[in-house]
């Protein structure tokens, strides 16, 4: 499938309106949403976190974009969304921690919920194409029978672009992950240069 069949440029119109490829509150908590809800309305952070990422490296694989938009970093148990994994321990801005409070509960434990009151389905998730339902399922069909400590095994063993930071952190590039992925360098750098873009104009826009 095309590149663009999902969405190539900073304003689209798969939702009817003009939207900008960046990262918010609302489109990772409708990710995160979308899992827990799968997996019966509550589900072990751990878990939650690793199918995040893997749904956005199969989003990378088809569509030469993530959805989430968010920054990659190793970690020690695997690949982690760093600002959703900040938003899960309640930080980031209050404009992302409401949005993301609207659909996930507080962290209790190891485990969040779906917010109570909160109803799923695909008529609510409306910061999301039904490109991005289609690899948040797809990834669900493929990792969503394992446990969390299966999905860590696996993200160490398979997803080559991971590190071990030895009790750190440390950033993962995009042309990292389309290399892994099997793109060559030239396709790499410039789908990673398309991200970047696109980042830097969603900041200044934000900034205005």
């Amino acid at each position: 499938m095309p590149r663009n069949s999902r969405q190539n440029m900073l304003f689209s119109s798969r939702f009817g309106g003009p939207i900008i490829n960046m990262f918010t509150g609302q489109k990772t908590a409708q990710m995160a949403a979308y899992f827990t809800n799968q997996e019966g309305g509550q589900i072990n952070i751990l878990k939650l976190i690793k199918l995040l990422y893997l749904a956005d490296r199969e989003s990378m694989d088809r569509y030469g974009e993530p959805i989430s938009y968010d920054h990659l970093v190793s970690m020690d148990h695997g690949p982690v969304l760093s600002r959703t994994l900040n938003l899960i321990n309640g930080h980031g801005t209050s404009r992302d921690i409401d949005a993301w409070q609207s659909w996930i509960s507080d962290r209790e434990n190891y485990l969040v919920s779906i917010s109570s009151g909160r109803t799923v389905n695909r008529d609510v998730l409306d910061h999301l194409s039904d490109a991005d339902i289609s690899v948040l399922q797809d990834t669900w069909d493929r990792f969503g029978h394992m446990n969390r400590w299966e999905l860590r095994d696996y993200t160490h063993a398979h997803i080559a672009e991971w590190q071990d930071p030895h009790g750190s952190s440390l950033p993962i590039s995009e042309r990292h992950v389309f290399t892994a992925l099997g793109k060559s360098e030239e396709e790499a750098d410039q789908l990673a240069r398309e991200i970047r873009e696109q980042r830097d104009i969603s900041r200044n826009i934000s900034a205005l």
